[in-house]
């Protein structure tokens, strides 16, 4: 009879919200396709959650394959955090499949996805080749890149706050207050990224890998791209390139570590320049985008 007792206690207090949730005594699980969402997730999930990435530091998010120790793993999750980078398209379904129970929530819903002409054509086309349409790694022709804008992440990060609350209500105020922080933070940031391009509008940096395409929306500037439909360009196109590099004063190729520096180097070469790494998927978010930051702003001069 007092087990009976102790065991109806217990089930009130769960169920008037005594007692934390199905996630008593647990962090939240969570994963992340890119190390990037990580810094956002433990903005706003603090010690409340414990956070794995898919897409392991130095791999492609355009072409990875998550390990059976991942997979493994992703059946003890709570929830997945989507943001529509190109594995996804192979993979969700699968991870969902591994993990019935695990919610899928998608951080890019309800953000405007720029087609990578938008931000490839800002030249006449006398200057530039056509081909430079952006469409690399079959994007299906936006940009997937929506982590390297600050008042993107903004959006993001209202998503991830329902997700967080919605798993576990009894932490719902804790959520609230660090995700209140966290846009402090984000709207500081951006306010330092837009004084450092103020006088910088429409000027133009290249890269090898076209990710900057948000950042570059977000800041006035014009993003160049090497690189042709996710292959190196050929000869004729990389001509043009140059031309366009030695017409616009570009001296700096930006390039990141996932990806050969070939193309970018010879362009480098040929207009006296030289290859910077800018690295989109660095592990701390702020401080990576600062830095970067920094290294357009000098390239613009």
């Amino acid at each position: 009879m007092n087990k009976l007792i102790v065991q109806f206690i217990v089930f009130s207090l769960l169920f008037v919200g005594f007692i934390p949730s199905a996630f008593s005594g647990e962090r939240l699980s969570v994963f992340v396709s890119i190390v990037p969402q990580k810094y956002f997730l433990q903005q706003i999930g603090k010690d409340l959650v414990t956070v794995s990435v898919l897409v392991e530091p130095g791999a492609s998010p355009h072409t990875y394959e998550p390990k059976p120790r991942q997979m493994a793993a992703l059946t003890n999750a709570h929830l997945y955090f989507a943001i529509g980078v190109e594995f996804e398209k192979a993979w969700l379904r699968r991870l969902s499949a591994a993990n019935p129970q695990m919610t899928i929530v998608h951080t890019d819903q309800n953000i405007r996805k720029i087609p990578m002409t938008a931000h490839d054509h800002h030249h006449s086309d006398s200057d530039h080749h056509h081909d430079h349409d952006g469409h690399h790694h079959d994007h299906g022709g936006h940009d997937p890149h929506i982590w390297l804008s600050p008042p993107l992440v903004a959006q993001q990060a209202r998503t991830i706050l329902m997700a967080l609350q919605e798993a576990d209500p009894v932490n719902r105020s804790e959520y609230e207050a660090n995700y209140k922080r966290f846009l402090d933070k984000l709207y500081q940031l951006d306010a330092e990224l837009r004084s450092i391009f103020a006088e910088k509008k429409d000027m133009q940096f290249m890269v090898f890998h076209p990710s900057w395409g948000y950042f570059a929306e977000a800041y006035n500037l014009r993003q160049v791209p090497v690189e042709v439909m996710g292959r190196d360009p050929k000869a004729r196109e990389l001509q043009k390139l140059i031309e366009h590099a030695r017409d616009a004063g570009i001296r700096i190729v930006f390039v990141q570590p996932q990806f050969s520096t070939r193309s970018a180097e010879t362009v480098a070469s040929e207009i006296n320049g030289e290859v910077v790494f800018a690295d989109p998927l660095a592990a701390d978010w702020s401080a990576n985008l600062k830095k970067v930051a920094e290294k357009f702003e000098a390239a613009l001069r």
